[in-house]
């Protein structure tokens, strides 16, 4: 069985005790690929830098909407440099945020639909946050005419998932699935058609219910496709094969 963690914040600080740990931990759990989304301009050395020492980890480069307050205008031609001098898998992690108080709109607008344009330049996928406001980013994401991606933690409505899907996305289900007071979510995870879904972890954040409390690790994301297993009534490793499709062919990893 092998598994793709399809976001996994493994550059974070809390993974400097024990990374090389958890990366063997994982492995031996059957998490096959890992992919590192960036946040901020000023984290990407690092994360490239990690990536590069393992052929199993897959960078993403973005500036995420929560952040705002830390991106500066020049980060997007400096977005675009690195895109000249790597190759990430996606642009991410980006989107839209109307969940926290306090981020300005108008800004998180420009900012996505600028990264937007960067992505379908480059002819690479995206990784998006959307919280509360799937309509718009739905919207921006059909005016650019990007090549797909990954709806990370994907939280919407059945009928914003079709259209997701209608625009060459998967979504992203992670820890959140493993809760049964979670209903909605799990209801979701039923009726969408298997081609929809992939797994990721969110690690550090977001835990599984088995380690509620504790720091969220990729390690854990058999824990999820177990979730899924059981809300849909279908073989885990039906299940692993088909997730770890999904997510290979969203971000084309060999």
């Amino acid at each position: 069985m092998e598994l793709v963690d399809t976001h996994c914040h493994l550059d974070v600080a809390d993974f400097d005790p024990d990374r090389a740990e958890v990366l063997a931990r994982a492995r031996a759990a059957g998490v096959a690929d890992i992919v590192v989304p960036g946040v901020t301009a000023a984290g990407w050395d690092r994360l490239l830098m990690l990536c590069a020492g393992d052929a199993r980890l897959h960078p993403a480069l973005g500036l995420h909407p929560v952040y705002l307050a830390e991106h500066r205008p020049e980060d997007l031609a400096a977005l675009e440099r690195r895109l000249g001098e790597h190759r990430p898998v996606a642009i991410g992690e980006i989107g839209l945020d109307h969940y926290v108080d306090g981020l300005d709109h108008a800004a998180q607008r420009r900012l996505f639909a600028a990264q937007l344009a960067i992505a379908r330049e480059a002819r690479l996928p995206v990784l998006l946050h959307v919280r509360k406001a799937h309509d718009e980013a739905l919207r921006l994401i059909r005016e650019a005419r990007v090549e797909g991606g990954i709806a990370h933690a994907f939280n919407g409505s059945l009928e914003q998932a079709h259209r997701y899907l209608d625009l060459g996305f998967r979504l992203g289900f992670g820890g959140m699935l493993t809760y049964e007071r979670s209903r909605r979510l799990r209801r979701l995870a039923r009726d969408l058609p298997p081609e929809a879904i992939v797994l990721e972890t969110d690690a550090p954040d977001l835990t599984v219910a088995a380690h509620r409390g504790s720091r969220n690790s990729p390690e854990y994301l058999p824990h999820v496709l177990a979730a899924l297993a059981d809300v849909r009534g279908e073989d885990p490793q039906r299940l692993a094969a088909l997730t770890t499709a999904n997510a290979r062919r969203v971000l084309r990893l060999a």
